[in-house]
């Protein structure tokens, strides 16, 4: 069972150079100086899957070194399993849990680097909703449609504003996959699901 639309999940990962750049700094004077910087962002990584230079790989690996600074995965397969399944796992286990839903996630946006077309990235309204979180809203452009996204950002121990969830249309990528593993447990075990993520295919129920 596929989790989010390609497409949508492929846009989400071109919109995420945008939001961290645009999160961390609030300062209505900073405006003009924060959307200048995204831009240079996002052109910069347009540019590189334009580059007809770089082999595929080449490419993946360059858009990975920077979700992994801008993305905090393994809060987001903490958040994704949930509090309770979360507790009754050992150290371990946590941590290989982790690791897989790390590089499925990963694996996820990495598939849908053959789908750029021509999307344009407008950042919208920032707004911290309490205490270390902030949200920022994204638009998706393209010649026929607009969509909406929402990052949610906290900050963390280091003092860097890292992305936790995204609220895709209105659903929520963390939320979905709680729901999707919170299914499977109600007739597996812990151990047959990581069995699924192990595997290639899809988790389906």
């Amino acid at each position: 069972m596929q989790i989010i639309n390609k497409k949508i999940m492929y846009r989400t990962l071109i919109a995420l150079f945008a939001v961290f750049f645009a999160a961390a700094t609030l300062s209505a004077d900073e405006v003009s100086e924060i959307q200048a910087m995204t831009k240079e962002k996002v052109d910069l990584v347009i540019q590189t899957l334009k580059d007809t230079s770089l082999s595929k790989k080449e490419k993946k690996e360059g858009i990975l070194k920077t979700i992994d600074g801008l993305f905090d995965f393994n809060l987001m397969a903490r958040l994704s399993l949930g509090k309770k399944n979360w507790k009754a796992l050992s150290k371990a286990k946590r941590k290989e849990f982790s690791m897989l839903f790390v590089e499925r996630l990963k694996q996820s946006y990495l598939d849908k680097l053959d789908l750029y077309t021509d999307e344009e990235v407008v950042v919208g309204e920032a707004k911290l909703t309490k205490k270390n979180r902030v949200e920022v809203l994204t638009y998706l452009i393209t010649k026929d449609d607009k969509k909406e996204m929402t990052y949610k950002l906290y900050k963390s121990k280091k003092k860097r504003w890292m992305v936790y969830d995204v609220d895709v249309l209105g659903v929520s990528i963390v939320q979905t996959y709680r729901s999707q593993f919170s299914g499977i447990l109600k007739k597996e075990s812990m151990e047959q699901l990581m069995e699924r993520m192990r595997s290639s295919g899809e988790l389906g129920s």
